[in-house]
This record gives C-alpha cells, sequence and structure tokens, in this order.
C-alpha cells in the first residue's frame, strides 16, 4: 500500500473513452475503447436479497464450509517475508508469487503465468469465459514493508499469532488478507455454478512497497491481455467495521530542493555580521514568497490547472462526519489551519500543497557558534490534485525561485524523481453507482466517498495504459497497524470482504 497509509491516519479526471463522466484528470490517451463501456447501470432503489442472510445459497455454504481453510492459507502466506524492499528477500518474493501462482490455479482461474518485473514477479492469470459480460482486472500486491523495529513486535512478524479475532503477522492488513479474500470469492463462485457473472483477469505484483518501478514497462507491453473495462483492487480499507467507504481519488506528487549559497565559508558574526547575506536568512525570505500564512500558495500558475471541487463532490466530502477535537487529539495539534474557503477533509484531500519536509544550514551542534552561514537547504514536496501534472508544477515553482531569489544569493533547484500523478475517479461512473449499491445493501447504510491526501500511483498507470479507471474496496481497517510492528487484520474483515467481493462480482455482471 504504497503510501496509502500515510493519508489514511488523517481519516481518512480523466474520462476514458465512451464515458459520460466529467472531466477533472488529464486527458487518456486512446489506448482502449473498452473503458466503461460494458458496465451496468445501477438500478432504482436496493435489492434486500443482497443481505449476507439470504446471499446465494451455494456460495454462501462454500465460503461457511471452508472458512477455517481460508485462515489456514492465509497463514501460509503470511508465514512468507516477501519483503520486496531487501535483497536478501528476493527470493522470498519470487516464493510468495509461486504460492500465489497455485492458489490461484486452484480457485479455477485459467493462464496463470509469472513473469519477471526486474528482481521481482508479477502473476497473471484469467477467466474469460462470459460472452457480452464486462472484463474486470482484479489488482493485488504480494509484497510487504520490511518488519522493523523488530523489538517492538509482540510476537515474530513471519510468524502469524491468532488472537482475539485477529491474525498478526507482517502484510496481514497490506496487503494479504485483502488478496486472498478476493481469490477467495472467485473460487466459491466458479465452485457454485461452474461459471462467473464477468470475465476476469488477475494482475498480482510483488514490488508495490517499493513503488512498482518495473510494473509500467510490463503493462505497456501486455496491454491487449490487461484489457479491461474496470479496475477493482482490495489494496485498501473500509472506513470502520460497520461504515463502508470507497476511495474516489488520490493526490499525486512531485519533490525538489532548493540550496542557497552566500558565501565561499561560513563568516565570523562579529566580523561581518550586518555586511554580507546570511544563506539561511535568504532561505527563509524566499520561502515566504511561495506560501502565505493561510496556507495559499503564491506561484505564478499554480492553481491554473486545478480541477474545482463540483457541489456533488463537496455534498459527498462532506456527508463524512468531522470531529475537529478528536482529529486534533489525535495527532497532538492545537489547532486546525489551511487555506481559507475549504473544510478540512476537502483541504487534504482536494486541494494541493506546497510542504517544507526539512530545512538546515548553519551551526547546529551543542552551545553556540557565532557564524553567518554560508549555505542553507530545504527538501520540499507538493501534493497534488486533479489535472495537475508534476512537471509542470515543479516548472513553476523553478521559475519562482529564480524570480524571486534574494540579492547575493546563487539558488541551485533540483528536481527528485518518483513523482505521481494524481487521480480522480468520476463520481457518475457507471461502476461506482453498482458498488455503491452493493456496499450499501450489504452494510445497511451508504458508503462514505472518500479520498486520499496520499498517492497511489498504479491507479493513473492503469488509466493511462489501459483507458481504464480503478476503484479501491479493501477491508483493512485503519488502526490495523500497517507498515508497523503488530501488524494485523481482523478476521471478520477477512470473511466479510469475500462476500462482497462475489457479490460486487454478481452485480457488475447484471
Amino acid at each position: 500500500m504504497h503510501d496509502f497509509l500515510f493519508s489514511i491516519v488523517a481519516k481518512k479526471s480523466q474520462v476514458a473513452p465512451n464515458s459520460n463522466a466529467v472531466c477533472h484528470s488529464p486527458t487518456v490517451p486512446a489506448t482502449s475503447s473498452r473503458a466503461n463501456c460494458r458496465l451496468p447501470r445501477a438500478t432504482s432503489g436496493h435489492n434486500s436479497n443482497m443481505q449476507l442472510d439470504v446471499i446465494g445459497k451455494a456460495w454462501k455454504e462454500i465460503l461457511t464450509e471452508n472458512k477455517q481453510r481460508y485462515v489456514n492459507e492465509l497463514v501460509e502466506l503470511l508465514r512468507i517475508p516477501s519483503v520486496s524492499a531487501a535483497d536478501a528477500h528476493v527470493g522470498d518474493c519470487l516464493n510468495a508469487a509461486q504460492w500465489v501462482a497455485e492458489r490461484m490455479k486452484k480457485a479455477g482461474v485459467e493462464n496463470v503465468k509469472i513473469s519477471p518485473t526486474g528482481p521481482h514477479a508479477c502473476v497473471y492469470g484469467d477467466w474469460l469465459h462470459a460472452p457480452g459480460k464486462p472484463t474486470v482486472l482484479i489488482y493485488g500486491h504480494f509484497d510487504v514493508q520490511p518488519p522493523d523495529p523488530l523489538d517492538l513486535w509482540d510476537s515474530p512478524p513471519f510468524e502469524p499469532v491468532i488472537k482475539d479475532g485477529r491474525i498478526y503477522a507482517r502484510g496481514a492488513a497490506d496487503m494479504k488478507g485483502n488478496l486472498l479474500l478476493s481469490l477467495i470469492a472467485v473460487e466459491a463462485l466458479l465452485a457454485s455454478g461452474g461459471k462467473l457473472p464477468v470475465n476476469l483477469k488477475f494482475l498480482y505484483e510483488g514490488q508495490e512497497e517499493v513503488g512498482s518501478k518495473d510494473l509500467q514497462p510490463y503493462v505497456a507491453a501486455n496491454k491487449e491481455q490487461l484489457a479491461c473495462d474496470l479496475i477493482l483492487t482490495p489494496d485498501g480499507a473500509q472506513w470502520s467495521e460497520e461504515q463502508p467507504a470507497m476511495w474516489m481519488g488520490f493526490k499525486g506528487l512531485c519533490a525538489c530542493q532548493i540550496d542557497i549559497e552566500t558565501a565561499g565559508m561560513d563568516m565570523h558574526s562579529g566580523l561581518y555580521g550586518g555586511a554580507v547575506p546570511n544563506a539561511v536568512h535568504a532561505l527563509v525570505d524566499l520561502l515566504g514568497t511561495i506560501r502565505n500564512a493561510e496556507g495559499q500558495i503564491l506561484v505564478d500558475g499554480f492553481y491554473d490547472q486545478v480541477a474545482p471541487l463540483t457541489a456533488t463532490e463537496r455534498e459527498k466530502i462532506n456527508d463524512i462526519p468531522f470531529d475537529a477535537n478528536h482529529y486534533k487529539s489525535q495527532i497532538g495539534i492545537d489547532a486546525l489551519v489551511g487555506e481559507p474557503g475549504y473544510t478540512t477533509y476537502e483541504r487534504a484531500w482536494a486541494r494541493p500543497t506546497f510542504e517544507v519536509n526539512g530545512i538546515w544550514g548553519g551551526y547546529q551542534g551543542d552551545g553556540v557558534k557565532t557564524v553567518i552561514p554560508a549555505k542553507a537547504h530545504a527538501k520540499i514536496t507538493c501534493r497534488l490534485v486533479a489535472n495537475q501534472e508534476p512537471q509542470d508544477v515543479l516548472d513553476r515553482i523553478e521559475a519562482h525561485v529564480e524570480k524571486h531569489k534574494p540579492a547575493g544569493a546563487r539558488v541551485t533547484f533540483t528536481r527528485y524523481t518518483g513523482s505521481a500523478r494524481p487521480y480522480l475517479m468520476p463520481y457518475d461512473h457507471p461502476a461506482v453507482a453498482a458498488i455503491d449499491e452493493v456496499l450499501t445493501s450489504f452494510y445497511g447504510r451508504s458508503p462514505y466517498y472518500a479520498r486520499m491526501g496520499g498517492s497511489l500511483p498504479i491507479t493513473d498507470m492503469f488509466l493511462q495504459e489501459l483507458g481504464a479507471y480503478t476503484i479501491d474496496v479493501g477491508f483493512a481497517q485503519e488502526d490495523e497497524r500497517m507498515h508497523s510492528p503488530n501488524e494485523f487484520m481482523r478476521l471478520a474483515n477477512f470473511e466479510r470482504g469475500q462476500a462482497v467481493y462475489a457479490l460486487m462480482l454478481e452485480r457488475l455482471g447484471r
């Protein structure tokens, strides 16, 4: 769940061809005419027969009868230390790929194939025997974050422990539990009726936690094989055990560093103070021209491409309850700040930011050293929203820095790689209404239409390469310590997700 986690704590476009959605992202390349073309429209009202206690009996019984087997399989998968960030675990990542491939075959998935993606691997499979029905691609990942620091775990991270209805292990919530539950749903549907309600393709990768850097070339080279109408990913979370959510958008990201030099050496403040430029002062003055005290960004053209929030989008965001005191106490702050005219969730999810992540220069040791610093530095990231392009934003910031650099300062502007484009799911996409219907019927309440302040680069990558949108419906919870020691997943959510994925596939096939 690359970068996804860092925004869920805060509680947590483009139009493909033939879509009726309003465009709120850069133009989608004409790589596929399939996107959105055969997805069902929601029916009026909600089908009470979709409640769990009256689900179609055959596959419901399969899920119930095999409940312990599914947990045992999850334990097996969690025992594989598939840490993609560590060279020492490359073999374990490949073992996880093999495990997933065999489990796909066991579920009835066809044409299963493991392919290299850099030092890691991805697994493809499909089931394509539903003529006239949509084609859905299920995406997930089987790699995990490093377990460090090990001394903060209550039990070894790759020796799963089940306690109080929870399974503790690295990768339990992010996302091996979610990967397996979606595959279990497919197996149950096939076992109950011998067929699926939609055509299905699967793509599970082994380097999501290190940025999926080798996945885009694989997808670009296999566009025809991966062509689909919609992508479903369970790499995410529900709002709570009782409250469903759909994650409609993720921010983009760009990063840079500003280095200022005002002299060839640090100077004695008693000899030169008041007569020569101070690099730290110069940097602070420069940064003050970029962002004002209210949080508005003063760079020329920074907001020019920002997609304004529609009335519907604002309504959906503001339908989500917000407790300011709880929000503040949870992270230890005294006041909420930000761009005027927007709520906290709107600022965090739908407005761009300019953040100084680190700043340094001059003497920082114990005591006092009376010098005038010759050099100062700042690391900066911007979180971007629909329609903003990372390189365009960096161009504008660099131009601003050049225009406003202080007298006597030599400025170096460095761009960092690893940028991400923003992603926004059209609210009127037909799959949104269909999945809303399933979640409302299953939970007995409408899902929240939430967004993330973090980035999920694969969503835009799929949109650019395949012309298909991604809906994120996962069953982790924000308190399940993803990326942290003692990660866990609630087994009730593991079971709940199996049924919901079966229902979603049935609904998408109607």
